[in-house]
């Protein structure tokens, strides 16, 4: 009889867990295990603020999936659609040809992708905060306005490159505006011609709060620590416009800003919606209490695009928010329940309270509520730290993380802009078309 075909679409930081535990709790001849992602590494996005403030390398944020999951199969390509009537996904190889594969246990954890309004100019003048691409394109990008701001003798270009956007005040905004913050004030100390108080920073958010996540006082706590490093937050506000760089916000007020960043609100992975498994009002994926997609037997889900009732909470209808904490801790069980139904034993239901937040702000500044325990300044974001790095995958990219922020302490942090890693082949093109030019003096030619 064949082995039971485990297929897992998603390899984030849920598939690789769910993966990992997996690997640890099946026989090799009680299962296979398929993790299929367009990307072959999991990216752990809590530290993506850090590694764009050059806390953190940016390659020990990421995981090389088939490094970490040595007894599972690794296929890197793109599901198109989902036939759980016929157990079969449609998949596109990375060299663009279609194939099928066939699941006997299939798991859904895509996650989920920037929800993006349809606002003027943000598509060609906005950037996200998701991926470890993004992170380091925005430390290139606000290194490089602070260089040609130090260059330039145009006032009124000089204030659109030191005002930077960031839209939304959940905690991926907060966080990656504070990291980025610190960083570019930190590293104006190498540029003369530029003082702290030119630079621009704005936190758009349409709540009458930041950090929905945590109480209303520990969010009223972050808003006074950030404007007192001069970040301007306005609070039940909305961005208009961002045509052009000039953005226009529901307040009145208006500005030219070279830096938009996107993080209000996310949406599960448009991969859903080519499949025949029901979802929610917000394209969520529904699932029972025990993590089965509702209505199948052996279809599961979690993370972002899972809608997974809450059972802690006394409303009936509560559902488990799309957090982190929920994401990993519902892997552990997805796993331990897809082990009991290979071996015909009972499932048990996801029941988690929600423990509380940590966010870092900036070097040695954080914020943190834990079990109703709040914590501000240095111990907040050393919380912070050590439950994230906790929490991060492989002992080797702990330890890497570990080096990074011991480093920290006798040396500054690296703060120069590599703005050809965006484009890396200009500089070749540009050389190229300029055959039959003359060369330069004291040039050697290849070869």
């Amino acid at each position: 009889m064949p082995e039971p075909r485990i297929v897992i679409i998603g390899g984030g930081h849920v598939g690789l867990t769910l993966a990992l535990r997996l690997q640890r709790k099946l026989r090799p001849d009680e299962a296979t295990v398929t993790v299929i992602d367009t990307q072959p590494h999991m990216t752990y996005q809590p530290f993506l603020p850090e590694a764009a403030a050059g806390s953190v390398e940016p390659r020990h944020v990421v995981v090389p999936l088939r490094e970490a999951l040595r007894r599972c199969q690794v296929l890197t390509a793109q599901v198109t659609s989902i036939d759980n009537a016929h157990q079969e996904l449609t998949v596109m190889l990375g060299d663009g040809k279609v194939e099928h594969v066939g699941y006997d246990v299939l798991v859904v954890v895509p996650g989920s992708i920037s929800r993006a309004l349809p606002i003027p100019g943000l598509a060609e003048h906005g950037v996200g905060f998701k991926t470890i691409g993004e992170a380091i394109y925005l430390r290139n990008h606000v290194l490089s306005r602070l260089d040609i701001a130090a260059s330039t003798h145009d006032e009124e270009l000089r204030r659109r490159l030191l005002t930077f956007v960031f839209v939304g005040g959940g905690y991926a905004g907060i966080e990656a505006m504070a990291e980025l913050e610190s960083m570019a004030r930190d590293a104006i100390r190498s540029y003369p011609p530029i003082a702290p108080e030119e630079m621009r920073w704005v936190l758009v958010e349409a709540m009458d709060r930041i950090m929905p996540e945590v109480s209303p006082p520990m969010g009223e706590y972050t808003r006074q620590r950030l404007e007192e490093r001069g970040i301007e937050v306005k609070l039940n506000t909305t961005a208009k416009s961002f045509t052009d760089g000039h953005v226009v916000l529901s307040d009145g007020d208006e500005f030219d800003a070279d830096t938009v960043v996107w993080t209000a609100g996310v949406k599960p992975h448009p991969m859903l919606e080519d499949s025949d498994l029901p979802r929610d009002a917000k394209g969520r994926v529904e699932c029972t209490a025990k993590l089965q997609v509702r209505g199948t037997h052996t279809v599961f889900a979690a993370g972002d695009c899972a809608a997974v009732p809450d059972l802690t909470s006394s409303d009936p209808d509560a559902l488990c928010s799309p957090s982190a904490q929920h994401a990993v801790r519902q892997a552990k069980v997805l796993a331990d329940n897809i082990a009991a139904l290979l071996r015909g034993q009972p499932l048990v239901n996801y029941k988690h309270r929600y423990a509380g937040s940590v966010a870092g702000l900036g070097l040695f500044q954080g914020a943190a509520e834990v079990y109703g325990v709040k914590l501000k300044g240095f111990p907040a974001w050393l919380l912070h730290r050590v439950y994230h790095l906790a929490r991060m995958p492989t002992a080797s990219h702990k330890a890497r993380i570990l080096g990074d922020w011991l480093l920290e302490l006798p040396f500054r942090r690296q703060v120069v802009a590599l703005g050809e890693l965006h484009d890396p082949r200009a500089e070749f093109i540009k050389a190229a078309n300029t055959r039959g030019l003359p060369r330069p003096h004291g040039g050697v030619a290849a070869g």
